[in-house]
């Protein structure tokens, strides 16, 4: 039987890539589900525009998907505080599986995308290296309450479950609150356009933390592997790129690859430094010749600035899921080169 993947999010950083390695793979037939629904690709996938947040409007759109064996959900909704963050996350899995459940008898496994966040991660400085098996955090905290509900729902049924825990996530998805290196490389773009060296603009203490990040590709590989693996099922992995950096050595590389000089960190909040440059970016877009791209759709301010707000090691232990055998790696710098070479083979930046 051809394997059906359901993604859910399918428009994000993570979804955009676990769409396409599924459909590149032969494998698969895969239909996505998101707000803004997308282009089918004949034969291969189907897009679906869907308010998950919307019982009705869910229960309608996956009425027909019969023939769905694998849920793959990555979507995520932000929202002002970490305690509003629960409700509506957790009612868009309950509402998907509540409507797919019913209808895709042959439904096999369901994925569950988390993140670091499980162990208090985005609070402050927590135990490094975190591992899977680490006690839980203090609610609220919406990736523990999914996995719960999940843990919960799949009892006595035939199809199982995993989750899996990236870093953050290297991707080229655009219109994406959380894309860190779209982000660097616009503010490297338009720093060189201004002809100012590039600066880490984070807090004093984070360009010499100890970090790692997760590529999309990676995350894409490993998460396929969970849903298809009998050794990984009701199992949590941990996934990074294998390698640990600091922006100290990391950030002069990536000045250097935009041909632009570094300068000494400068704490800068660019949600706030950036709010004024979209004249600036249509100029930019206008003398490089460049893709149509809304300033909108490339500014993940806010998040680049969590990101480097980090003034204490963010890493955790991902021995787990290569001990359980899924053993590929990617090198950290080689990732942001190639998302900053795709990005101006697309045309997003010059």
């Amino acid at each position: 039987m051809q394997k059906v993947a359901l993604v859910v999010g399918a428009r994000g950083v993570i979804g955009t890539k676990l769409v396409d390695q599924l459909a590149a793979s032969g494998e698969w037939r895969v239909i996505g589900l998101s707000r803004r629904g997308g282009v089918d690709v004949p034969g291969r996938v189907r897009q679906v525009a869907v308010d998950l947040l919307d019982p009705d409007d869910v229960r309608a759109k996956l009425a027909g998907l019969n023939e769905v064996t694998h849920l793959f959900y990555a979507a995520y909704q932000d929202r002002p505080s970490w305690a509003e963050l629960v409700a509506p996350n957790l009612a868009m899995l309950v509402n998907v599986v509540d409507a797919i459940e019913p209808v895709a008898k042959g439904l096999r496994h369901i994925s569950l995308m988390q993140g670091y966040k499980v162990y208090g991660a985005h609070l402050g400085p927590f135990k490094t290296p975190a591992r899977e098996d680490d006690p839980p955090i203090l609610p609220p905290e919406f990736n523990l309450d999914q996995q719960r509900f999940l843990a919960d729902r799949q009892l006595g049924k035939a199809w199982e479950w995993s989750a899996l825990r990236p870093s953050v996530v290297g991707g080229v998805a655009l219109g994406n609150p959380m894309n860190l290196a779209v982000a660097i490389a616009v503010q490297a773009s338009l720093a060189k356009e201004f002809g100012v060296p590039l600066r880490f603009p984070g807090k004093p203490g984070a360009y010499d933390a100890l970090l790692e990040v997760t590529d999309a590709g990676l995350l894409a590989k490993a998460t396929v592997w969970a849903a298809t693996t009998p050794a990984a099922a009701n199992q949590v992995f941990n996934i990074a790129n294998g390698d640990l950096f600091r922006w100290n050595e990391l950030w002069p590389r990536i000045a250097d690859w935009f041909g632009m000089d570094v300068a000494p960190p400068l704490r800068m909040t660019l949600a706030e430094v950036m709010a004024d440059k979209e004249p600036a970016w249509k100029q930019l877009q206008a003398t490089h010749g460049l893709a149509a791209t809304s300033y909108a759709e490339v500014s993940s301010w806010p998040f680049a600035d969590f990101v480097f707000g980090w003034d204490y090691d963010f890493f955790a232990d991902s021995s787990k899921i290569r001990r359980a055998g899924f053993h590929d790696y990617v090198a950290t710098d080689e990732m942001f080169f190639r998302i900053f070479a795709e990005l101006r083979r697309q045309r997003v930046i010059p």
